[in-house]
């Protein structure tokens, strides 16, 4: 015997306007398709930020989380203080010579820095190739000079005549990752009223 077509199905109000909305067929157990620009997910896509926007987040912030490589190739990760030199483009981060980071780095110098912007829909990468300072050897040499350099400096004499000798007590080391590539994100979410 032949089947009638089906009659066509009236149209469903779309939740929320109160205008109707055509009902489309879907299998069994299926969900209709969402609306465009509705549901989880919806709402402005990341932005790629700008290499000037990058270095401003860079310089503004003082932590970020330092990637090197294992010897398994996993990454390790840690949380640093860091300077920023934009015209350098050049990371610089203070360890000690017997910690694990400077040992990776002399092994595989691939690094990462991750940096979180002023939200957390915000970050900046700044990729590169590591080197690590021989340690400072004697007050006042270059690497400790360079230590000094990324503190906020100390207007007594006596206290950098100290810090300088503890950075040598300390084996201190500079890192210094070359950066090759800046990138990041940032999400414009409105402001909610």
């Amino acid at each position: 015997m032949p089947t009638r077509p089906a009659a066509p199905a009236e149209s469903e109000p779309q939740h929320g306007t109160g205008r109707p909305r055509p009902h489309t067929e879907t299998p069994t157990g299926t969900r209709p398709e969402p609306e465009p620009g509705s549901g989880p997910g919806a709402g402005p896509a990341p932005r790629t930020l700008t290499e000037a926007e990058l270095s401003r987040l860079l310089g503004a912030q003082q932590f970020g989380v330092l990637a090197s490589v294992r010897s398994t190739g996993h990454p390790h990760l840690t949380t640093v203080l860091y300077s920023w030199d934009a015209k350098e483009r050049t990371v610089r981060v203070s360890s000690t010579a017997d910690r694990l980071k400077p040992r990776q780095l002399h092994t595989d110098p691939h690094a990462a820095l991750h940096v979180n912007g002023p939200d957390v829909f915000s970050f900046a990468v700044a990729e590169g190739v590591a080197e690590v300072s021989d340690p400072a050897a004697v007050p006042g040499d270059a690497v400790s000079r360079e230590l000094l350099s990324l503190t906020p400096g100390f207007e007594d004499p006596a206290e950098e005549a100290a810090f300088l000798s503890q950075v040598v007590a300390d084996r201190r080391v500079v890192i210094r990752i070359r950066v090759s590539r800046l990138y990041g994100t940032a999400l414009d979410v409105p402001a909610a009223d």
